[in-house]
């Protein structure tokens, strides 16, 4: 037991130096968890302020970029499509015009999102419930589609896609009825041709972005095409339009009318006139122009196999311009006039001077001959351009020098686009006169070795018309504003080319042509009329000689005061190629312009030139 004492009082100071040691550790541990609480309070805080923070800038400072974040999200744009301008004959009916139709878009976000839907019926106050399938099953019934299809078209991520295109506004009406979500009928415009082929390449038409890419649609596409409109409005998450909301409307500005000089009754005749030539001699083409010779301006400007611009595709391209302006080939005789008007005009010669005209002439070692044999003749200015000699009008065209030659060419018009809004126009070829050589200095004197477009040639003859002063081509009469104010085209001042003692002398040696010389077929019965045949090699298209000719014929009427124009030129024509034979399509196109305009007949005697003198 002493010993059990003795241990004890040696344990005793141990003891309490563990139970110190334990205290002193509670201690440490201690300051250590109150030094980590008050870093975790210190972050809390931290974390909590960030949080305000956030919420303050959520509610506060970012409100407004939130709602406008959210009106984004919701806001749909629709463009109010301008309607293009018609273009109209010169009488206003329409030759081509845009009708109202409709494109049926879809939100596939918010059609897909939309489950069902209601709709009320006619004349129902309770709703009908569809789901989604069910509404476009009556959308592809409305649209006369597949439900296939339109489910398809409707279902996806995309925000916009097309269902359908160019529906009447009577199946949009059908379409808008169903109110089905994410389905948004937009308004847009077809382009409608409603005498197709006839004016077609005058007319021209449109590509698939609604620009123009031939004729008047194409040169004047910027006023034809007016200036979109927009209407924006807010939509619900199931693509309804939300009623309460503002609807912030531009409205588009339509494009003006393009009035043409055409008058679509004579360019119907004359295409038709100009198809039975092609027919009847088996042509590549043929082309009749017609003009109101006082003012310049063009009544008809008639192709062959023209393009119905309401499928343009179907048409070859080579068809698809007016080849008025586009062909220029060889004239050939009818130029001939022009140097006889040089002729008269500088003092050289009048329509009774004398030439003696042999079978053949040679000049700078150049010779002519003419189309038909013929023995040395006692010839008159007035027979040589009515009997189409070469050699006779080489005689009376060296009498100018060539600078004069080319000179009176240029004052005619040869060489140099006419200006006229179509497409494609070509100036023709018209070397310089230091360029020509030996022979073609004299060739351009009847036709030969210069090249002409239907409308250079034709104006011409309404240079002659119109006592010896060149007109512009004249297409387009007015703009018409949406509102039917109309701006008049001013014409613009003539050219004088010959005196019109001249030009009288001209007419009177054209109207010889038909009344003694060689085209006495051409007859219009109650009309004085004047005209000349032309004919011309025309070159092969791979530039390798020549393989076929360029028949024309113009002429005026009525001769005592000529007021039209008419114009055929047949290219490559098989049998009978002499400009004559198209004298015959005159008559029938002269007299109809004629008696449609209600031209007074003529009350003055015919004019017949002696063609040789004794």
């Amino acid at each position: 037991m002493a010993h059990d004492s003795k241990n004890a009082a040696r344990d005793a100071p141990a003891q309490h130096s563990n139970t110190n040691q334990r205290f002193n550790d509670s201690l440490q541990l201690n300051k250590i968890g109150r030094k980590r609480m008050r870093i975790g309070f210190v972050v809390m805080l931290a974390f909590l302020a960030v949080i305000a923070g956030k919420l303050f800038m959520i509610q506060g400072l970012d409100v407004g970029k939130m709602a406008e974040a959210a009106e984004h999200q919701r806001t749909v744009v629709q463009v109010l499509p301008a309607v293009r301008g018609k273009i109209v004959d010169a009488k206003g009916r329409v030759l081509a015009e845009s009708v109202v139709r409709y494109d049926i878009t879809v939100s596939q976000l918010n059609n897909t999102a939309a489950t069902s839907f209601k709709h009320y019926e006619a004349n129902q106050a309770t709703p009908v419930v569809y789901t989604r399938d069910e509404g476009l099953a009556q959308l592809a019934k409305a649209l006369s589609m597949p439900f296939a299809a339109v489910k398809k078209a409707a279902t996806g991520s995309k925000d916009f896609n097309y269902i359908a295109r160019n529906v009447t506004p009577e199946v949009e009406g059908k379409v808008s009825a169903l109110r089905i979500p994410g389905i948004y009928p937009q308004a847009t415009t077809k382009r409608v041709y409603p005498i197709g082929q006839v004016g077609g390449t005058v007319v021209g038409f449109l590509g698939s972005d609604g620009k123009g890419l031939s004729g008047i649609e194409q040169t004047m596409n910027d006023k034809l095409t007016g200036k979109d409109g927009s209407r924006t409005f807010q939509a619900g998450k199931n693509g309804i339009i939300i009623p309460t909301a503002p609807v912030r409307t531009i409205p588009s500005v339509n494009g003006q009318t393009v009035k043409l000089t055409i008058d679509q009754d004579i360019q119907y005749y004359a295409q038709q006139a100009a198809q039975q030539q092609k027919s009847q001699y088996n042509a590549q083409w043929v082309n009749i122009t017609i003009i109101e010779a006082k003012t310049g301006r063009l009544i008809a400007l008639a192709d062959t196999d023209a393009p119905d611009p309401n499928n343009p595709g179907a048409t070859d391209a080579r068809n698809l311009g007016s080849r008025t302006v586009t062909a220029a080939v060889e004239p050939g005789s009818t130029d001939k006039i022009m140097t006889a008007a040089a002729v008269i005009e500088e003092g050289l010669m009048t329509p009774m001077t004398h030439v003696l005209v042999p079978p053949t002439y040679t000049v700078d070692g150049q010779n002519f001959s003419d189309a038909f044999p013929h023995g040395v003749e006692k010839r008159t200015l007035a027979g040589i351009i009515g009997d189409s000699l070469n050699t006779g009008t080489v005689m009376a065209g060296e009498k100018l020098t060539p600078e004069q030659r080319y000179d009176y060419l240029r004052k005619f018009g040869i060489g140099e686009k006419t200006g006229i809004p179509l497409p494609g126009e070509s100036p023709g070829i018209l070397a310089d006169w230091r360029k020509w050589d030996g022979r073609q200095q004299y060739t351009v004197l009847f036709g030969q070795g210069v090249a002409q477009t239907p409308l250079q040639t034709a104006f011409i003859y309404q240079t002659i018309a119109n006592d010896g002063v060149r007109l512009a081509p004249r297409l387009i009469d007015a703009f018409v504003d949406p509102d039917g104010t109309e701006h008049l085209v001013k014409a613009a001042p003539g050219i004088k080319v010959i005196s019109p003692k001249t030009a009288q002398d001209s007419r009177d040696m054209l109207e010889s042509v038909t009344t003694v010389a060689d085209a006495k077929d051409v007859k219009i019965p109650g009309y004085r009329v004047g005209g000349k045949t032309g004919t011309a090699e025309s070159p092969a298209d791979n530039g390798r000689g020549f393989d076929g000719y360029t028949s024309s014929f113009i002429g005026m009427a009525p001769m005592d005061d000529p007021q039209y124009v008419v114009a055929i030129t047949v290219q490559r024509p098989q049998g009978l190629i002499y400009g004559v034979t198209q004298g015959y399509t005159f008559n029938d196109v002269m007299g109809q312009v004629l008696h449609t305009y209600n031209v007074p007949p003529s009350t003055t005697p015919v004019v017949k030139l002696p063609q040789y003198y004794q």
